[in-house]
């Protein structure tokens, strides 16, 4: 009997702000919701963003301004003036060229042509004879001008001792920590109920560490005329999200990595923590994925393969002449006439744990993860094109379904979150994926959402962020609309979809199940079935009775009221990230073991040694 993997935290931070209590759903709808909602989440949203007054008029119009897409702001790089450096072939005239240069800055060995003639001091005269290659630092200006950014005036590095972290470990420390928080159950009480063992992490990023502090840093210092640091290749790896969360957040002791999928490789992380909640490897699983890919470097790389949106296509789409400023806020256009994709950050993190334990603890469950798929795309004559993969994960994605909440409600009662990258291939391919799921098991008018139009496209945390926003339609009953476009394109595949141009108002219980939808660079697909949290608490009255469902219900009023708490604490500015740096620090010597049981200090039970052979037949 499987074990159901339930979501009782959630938490991050994306271009919408603080993901707890669907604070990020909310900034994207934030016009559909009643006055007191909107309230909260705009004061939530002056606090993280250091905006006094957040009531006044002129503040709620800088924090419009100021979240979402939106043209880069100068705390990533100045998209008008981005260092590079020209290569020159400089030729002295007859008799060459005197310069003087510093001992310390002297090439070694000396170019051809170049000769020492005198040192003196610190400097020696050097005569240069012969052309010689240069590179000359210059500047210039980037065609990609729009990014899905965090809200202006939050630094993640203000909250904590950041060190030399790069900015992904920045947001992984604040993301984490706000889903664990929002739990609403210590930690401490947790970890009294399971083996050291039964804790995983799977977090990570599709492009690893790529600012200065990271990969990025290693990689350009010598070129740069500077030094490699001792941290940047450590911190530079992909999986150090969940090495952080180990070792500074949780102190966990169990499974941990992170798989690479490209923009699907969040889901692939949680297709990891589902596997070991149903198989009772794990009771408790921390899920996520955090990227930080705006750097003028990365967005030039997608830039070279045609697949961002420019200032120059957007222009175009909009019959805008030459020089006029695009809307940068209407950027990412899925299903639409579009021009390429907008790259963005985020980190976003779910807390699993198995049903029995969340009805335990008194857990809040915000839903239930069925199922991952995860196909590739076979043989194909480019890399970069789509393959068959995406129809299999979707078709399987809704197959489970209908075998969970039946047939009449996968047609009627369904959703999609679609990758929907806004680029003119996407919109072709996946609308078709989508349409050819919904002729084959009859559902007509599918809603579809794609919620890159508000956060752009944070790559491998991509899809958490399709299913933390999931999540908000559940607690508020919105389907967000795609906003940025007024209709389909003409070549997308639309005869059994709906995709939503403005939101949609649904009771939460007319909605039992969600399919998120990630398709990756190289031939990475995934489709998630996560099922309502009406759906997900009918389920385990039917396996534990209603007795135990009231005694659950009991307990988690006091959970969310500790919640409530905390998101009250973080709207006002008080919340801290947890970074607890040497910290509970273990060795060998501390713990107590012998060949029928090891036990870890901090933990109450103890892992059992006395193990069956799983090949006892064969042996």
């Amino acid at each position: 009997m499987s074990r159901l993997p339930v979501i009782a935290g959630f938490g991050g931070i994306s271009p919408a702000g603080r993901s707890s209590a669907h604070h990020g759903f909310r900034r994207l709808v934030i016009d559909a919701l009643p006055a007191p909602l909107a309230d909260a989440t705009w004061r939530s949203l002056g606090a993280l963003m250091n905006v006094p007054d957040s009531d006044s008029a002129a503040a709620r119009e800088h924090m419009r301004a100021n979240t979402l897409v939106r043209r880069i702001g100068a705390e990533h790089f100045d998209s008008d003036g981005i260092p590079w450096h020209r290569r020159m072939t400089w030729s002295p005239a007859e008799g060459g060229m005197r310069v003087s240069i510093g001992i310390g800055q002297l090439p070694d060995p000396l170019p051809p042509g170049w000769r020492v003639l005198a040192m003196q001091g610190r400097s020696a005269e050097v005569l240069i004879e012969g052309s010689t290659e240069v590179l000359v630092p210059a500047a210039r200006r980037s065609e990609v001008n729009t990014a899905g950014q965090l809200p202006t005036g939050f630094d993640p590095r203000a909250l904590y001792p950041a060190r030399s972290h790069p900015r992904g470990l920045q947001m992984t420390v604040y993301g984490a920590s706000d889903a664990l928080h929002s739990l609403g159950i210590d930690w401490d009480l947790i970890r009294a109920r399971v083996r050291p063992d039964q804790v995983s992490v799977y977090a990570g990023s599709g492009m690893s560490q790529l600012d200065g502090h990271g990969n990025g840093g290693m990689m350009a210092s010598r070129l740069m005329g500077k030094r490699v640091t001792s941290k940047q290749c450590p911190f530079g790896f992909a999986e150090m999200p969940a090495d952080f969360i180990n070792a500074y957040i949780l102190g966990s002791l169990g499974n941990t990595g992170t798989s690479m999928g490209a923009c699907a490789s969040f889901l692939y992380n949680l297709a990891h923590g589902v596997a070991d909640i149903r198989s009772g490897r794990a009771r408790v699983a921390m899920v996520g994925n955090a990227e930080a890919p705006i750097t003028p470097e990365v967005i030039e790389g997608y830039a070279a393969m045609g697949a961002l949106a420019t200032d120059e296509g957007l222009r175009a789409l909009d019959g805008l002449a030459p020089g006029v400023a695009p809307d940068h806020t209407r950027a990412c256009r899925p299903f639409a006439e579009n021009c390429g994709f907008t790259i963005a950050e985020s980190a976003q993190f779910v807390v699993l744990m198995d049903a029995e334990l969340a009805l335990e603890l008194g857990a809040t469950i915000h839903a239930a993860v069925a199922e991952v798929f995860v196909n590739a795309d076979g043989y194909k004559k480019s890399i970069s094109s789509p393959g068959v993969g995406n129809y299999l994960t979707m078709a399987r994605a809704a197959a489970l379904a209908r075998a969970i909440v039946g047939e009449e409600s996968l047609r009627r009662r369904s959703f999609v979150q679609a990758h929907g990258t806004g680029t003119p291939q996407n919109r072709v391919t996946e609308s078709h994926i989508l349409d050819e799921t919904a002729r084959v098991f009859g559902i007509r008018d599918w809603p579809v959402c794609a919620l890159k139009a508000y956060l752009g496209h944070s790559i491998g945390a991509a899809a958490a962020d399709q299913l933390v926003m999931t999540l908000g339609t559940w607690a508020h009953g919105l389907l967000p609309g795609i906003l940025t476009a007024e209709r389909d394109a003409d070549d997308v595949h639309r005869t059994h979809l709906d995709i939503l141009r403005r939101h949609r108002q649904r009771e939460a219980r007319e909605l039992d199940v969600a399919i998120i939808n990630a398709k990756g660079f190289g031939g990475n697909n995934a489709s998630c079935t996560v099922l309502a949290p009406h759906v997900a608490g009918r389920m385990l009255e039917k396996r534990f009775g209603r007795d135990r469902m009231r005694q659950h219900a009991a307990l988690n009023e006091r959970v969310r009221e500790r919640s409530a708490d905390y998101d009250a604490r973080a709207s006002s500015g008080q919340a801290a990230p947890i970074y607890q740096f040497d910290h509970g620090v273990l060795h060998g010597e501390d713990l107590e073991w012998d060949a029928s049981r090891l036990r870890v200090p901090g933990y109450a039970q103890a892992i059992d040694l006395e193990m069956q052979s799983p090949y006892a037949d064969m042996h």
